[in-house]
């Protein structure tokens, strides 16, 4: 079983996610068609090196060319082109 190194970063599917700009499921499928390899935790969640991320985003057009300071950060980012989604209310 490969390990991944001590020193390497790794990223949620959030995190992944919120690079591209797309669900965070979209990112699992990644993995499954081979773009992306997921690292499984002990916990069976899926991780992704951030060194492969980087490379795959130099690929993509309109994806954010950079990696937020830490990993946490890029889950609060949003798009400045697109506003937030709000639900709309439910009657009861």
């Amino acid at each position: 079983m490969l390990r991944p190194r001590d020193h390497e970063v790794l990223l949620t599917p959030a995190e992944v996610a919120a690079l591209f700009r797309v669900d965070p499921k979209t990112v699992t499928r990644w993995a499954k068609a081979g773009k992306l390899t997921a690292i499984r935790t002990l916990g069976g969640h899926r991780r992704y090196r951030q060194s492969e991320v980087q490379a795959l985003l130099k690929t993509v057009p309109g994806a954010m060319q950079t990696t937020p300071a830490t990993p946490s950060q890029a889950s609060n980012m949003t798009s400045p082109t697109m506003p937030a989604q709000v639900s709309p209310a439910r009657e009861f």
